[in-house]
């Protein structure tokens, strides 16, 4: 759980310097710079929520990634 945390952390760090980065070079302000780096991630925690919900919808990739049994004996017949 520590880990996750702490992974977590380190990767909302990055996220933040890279948004920062990337507008920083696009506009040269700071101002904007900070804004977007700010606002872009909580933005996109909220996508996120929703792509996860749309994705849980899909039965059958759960059955997909499912393990196939294999008929008693462990192998297929052929």
């Amino acid at each position: 759980m520590a880990r996750d945390i702490a992974k977590t952390l380190s990767f909302a760090v990055l996220h933040f310097g890279v948004g920062f980065g990337v507008t920083y070079a696009l506009t040269g302000s700071v101002l904007i710079a900070t804004g977007v780096a700010l606002i872009e991630p909580a933005v996109n925690t909220v996508v996120f929520f929703f792509h996860e919900r749309f994705w849980q919808r899909f039965d059958w990739l759960a059955s997909a990634s499912r393990p196939v049994s294999l008929p008693q004996g462990g192998h297929l017949a052929g």
